[in-house]
């Protein structure tokens, strides 16, 4: 299986892009929710959508909403990172707004499956691709059905599903094996951390400094 393809060029920024992909209840946004509680300069992106928000959901926290006609008006400009089309509604990130976070030394964080990570690695050059997997597929129906959340349909449904995300993993840059949440959280940390030393984006963000002594 081929990796994530790479674009042929975009702007250097200082701020790095962060995938965390993973199939349904392998942890990733309670992993995702820690990391942003403990690390400082990475935000996560906050999509926008054409569906209408839900009870107590918040225009700019939860999701950005927006008209069909203006999502589709930014899409038509390529202005979107990646999108889908789900349950007859539109999903999309922001090139701008990723873009202006990452130009300001911000780093960003997207929540999306394979194929959106697969979109969005085409547009962005040097993404951290990060895969989110489950001890073992007992364990991921075991959490699937403690949420107390799902039909069974629902979990049957992402069952079936799981496998094939999880054959994508080969795909992606790093897999972090949640087991131990602590240890996997630790992992997850050292990627952002040792991702914000790679020479291009210590060159953006220090660059006459660097310069200066003879790079």
């Amino acid at each position: 299986m081929t990796a994530l393809a790479q674009p042929q060029h975009t702007p250097q920024y200082s701020g790095s892009l962060f995938i965390v992909s993973a199939p349904s209840g392998a942890g990733k946004s309670s992993l995702v929710k820690a990391l942003l509680a403990e690390v400082q300069g990475i935000g996560l992106s906050i999509s926008n959508t054409t569906r209408k928000a839900r009870p107590g959901e918040v225009d700019g926290k939860d999701y950005h909403f927006i008209s069909q006609h203006e999502f589709e008006a930014v899409r038509d400009q390529d202005g979107f990172l990646e999108w889908a089309h789900v349950h007859g509604n539109y999903y999309g990130t922001s090139r701008a707004w990723v873009e202006g976070q990452m130009a300001i030394d911000r780093d960003v964080l997207l929540e999306i499956d394979w194929q959106g990570a697969e979109q969005v690695v085409r547009k962005v050059e040097n993404v951290v691709s990060i895969f989110i997997l489950p001890p073992s597929i007992e364990e991921l129906e075991k959490r699937l059905r403690g949420r107390g959340t799902d039909t069974e349909e629902v979990i049957l449904k992402r069952m079936g599903a799981a496998q094939l995300e999880i054959e994508q993993a080969r795909r992606f840059d790093y897999v972090i094996l949640n087991d131990d949440f602590t240890q996997a959280l630790l992992e997850l940390k050292s990627i952002v951390f040792a991702s914000r030393c790679r020479f291009n984006q210590q060159m953006a963000r220090h660059g006459a400094q660097l310069k200066s002594i003879g790079l």
